[in-house]
């Protein structure tokens, strides 16, 4: 497999989609695994989690313009790269909501809930939220309901 690295983005053959619906593959950039643990790394030490006297949209107002930079610029060839990022924020959000609401604090699937009903209510909140990325995926909803 032939791949390099080159300001942030992993080249490499990937599976392309043409406009007449056939799979072929292509060589194409996608934001590489060293510049998706930096953001990790960077999303880490906002602390949002610790941010408790803040409320969602002073976080978002926080938050927002670092996340749009960085959709506008990894996202503009592979866009579906970004989506660990995108569960990363939302995963820090969820802790927001356990220390927030102390009622939720021992609950991480009841705040999850939370969080998502909240996402679905304002979804462009946050950017993560506004590209259809919430905290409760499919993988996450019950087969049951």
């Amino acid at each position: 497999v032939v791949n390099f690295d080159f300001l942030g983005f992993t080249f490499q053959p990937r599976r392309c989609v043409d406009r007449g619906g056939n799979v072929h593959p292509n060589f194409l950039p996608a934001i590489s695994p060293a510049a998706t643990q930096e953001i990790n790394r960077t999303i880490q030490s906002w602390h949002l989690q610790l941010q408790n006297d803040k409320t969602l949209e002073d976080l978002s107002r926080m938050v927002n313009p670092i996340l749009r930079g960085w959709l506008n610029y990894y996202g503009h060839f592979y866009p579906s790269a970004l989506r660990q990022i995108w569960h990363h924020v939302n995963r820090y959000l969820v802790q927001w909501v356990r220390r927030k609401f102390k009622r939720l604090s021992r609950h991480k699937q009841r705040a999850k809930r939370y969080l998502d009903r909240l996402a679905r209510a304002n979804p462009h909140l946050f950017i993560p939220w506004d590209l259809g990325v919430f905290p409760i995926g499919l993988s996450d909803r019950s087969r049951m309901s």
